[in-house]
């Protein structure tokens, strides 16, 4: 089935699954709120060996998928000027904005870099003080630490010539609007174990209380899922609505504090606008007062866009949890990773690029060369 057989811990991981059988009496939904879990099920076939009361739906866990259209813009807007080296994540760079991403950017001339960690594009900013260097700070709570960082080091060292353009997020208030809406479905949610090692389970507990919802961290190998599955199962069941932390291997209550402190002297919280969801108050992160001279948005004077998706993308509704990217249309035919509509086929994280890498077979088989 899948690959479950050729998992290291294929054994464990159809023993959790069976467990979670045995419990299931009635039909429960699930949201998973991280890509690298997203990839983890489709390629394992997680969802597949659950039973069938069990709904798994895809959240909006890609930080680079829920970056906003006009982000994209004011990228490829930087990007475009000859006095900026424009620094960004190797992932971000055939995000599509409204006209052209910024790998088009980079072949039209842009001088567009991928580093691997926003501290190279302070070091950049060092060794080239004739030229404006940008890094474009996209991420959940786990990049934020090495984001602020970047930027304090930037103001300690005085390296005038560097700026970010930020476009962190957070989950909790990404929670909220998915509870808060009039069309949700989820009963329980699997939280992200990467971003719980820097923030903890502790700002988790009153979204639980109060929507009644178990939230229980997960890590990313198919037992873990699965764990995390039967941990949510188990509190539907019994009508509990806890917060659990069986990923304690590498999350504590608490969180890393240091972290914490460091993301609070540097960024303060800010509505953030999700790309496919719209705006969500308190959900991102801004640089604060004392770092707004390493705003890129207040050093350049950038063009607000307005532009919306692609009519044929729905990669809102994806990102939503509401549709599955094997009912989109153009998934695996005019949307590909090669010529992405929307930010999900782009992504490592993305819903449709793990459809599209795992199941397309199944979505359009004369695609792949099999037969009904």
């Amino acid at each position: 089935m899948k690959f479950i057989d050729e998992y290291r811990d294929g054994k464990a991981a159809q023993e959790f699954a069976r467990a979670i059988a045995r419990i299931t009496t009635k039909p429960h939904s699930l949201m998973e709120i991280c890509g690298g879990q997203t990839h983890s099920i489709v390629k394992f076939g997680i969802d597949e060996l659950l039973p069938e009361e069990i709904t798994l739906i895809h959240g909006p866990g890609c930080p680079v998928c829920v970056t906003p259209l006009e982000q994209i813009d004011k990228a490829v807007e930087l990007a475009s000027r000859h006095d900026v080296i424009f620094c960004s994540f190797g992932d971000m760079m055939r995000v599509p904005g409204s006209s052209k991403n910024l790998l088009t950017v980079k072949s039209e001339g842009g001088d567009v870099r991928i580093v691997y960690a926003p501290i190279d594009a302070v070091r950049l900013a060092e060794k080239t003080p004739d030229k404006e260097v940008v890094f474009f700070a996209v991420g959940f709570e786990t990049t934020a630490p090495a984001n602020a960082m970047a930027v304090h080091y930037a103001k300690e060292c005085d390296v005038a010539n560097f700026s970010m353009l930020v476009s962190q997020v957070l989950v909790p208030p990404a929670i909220e609007a998915i509870l808060s809406s009039p069309d949700n479905r989820v009963q329980g949610f699997l939280a992200a174990g990467h971003v719980c090692a820097i923030m903890g389970c502790e700002e988790y507990v009153p979204i639980a209380s109060h929507y009644r919802v178990p939230i229980v961290v997960t890590g990313f190998e198919p037992v873990d899922i699965l764990q995390g599955i039967y941990l949510c199962i188990k509190q539907l069941e019994e009508g509990r609505a806890e917060v659990e932390n069986p990923y304690s291997r590498v999350v504590c209550d608490r969180g890393n504090t240091k972290a914490q402190e460091l993301i609070r002297s540097v960024f303060t919280v800010v509505p953030r606008k999700w790309r496919g969801i719209g705006e969500i108050a308190s959900s991102g992160l801004g640089l604060s007062e004392q770092f707004q001279a390493f705003d890129v948005e207040r050093r350049f004077d950038l063009v607000e866009g307005g532009m919306d998706e692609p009519s044929e993308c729905i990669s809102g509704l994806i990102l939503q949890g509401v549709k599955k990217p094997s009912e989109c249309a153009a998934f695996g035919l005019g949307c590909t990773p090669e010529s992405p509509f929307g930010a999900p086929m782009v992504s490592s994280e993305g819903a449709c690029a793990a459809y599209y890498r795992y199941r397309r077979s199944e979505t359009h088989p004369e695609k792949s060369g099999s037969k009904e």
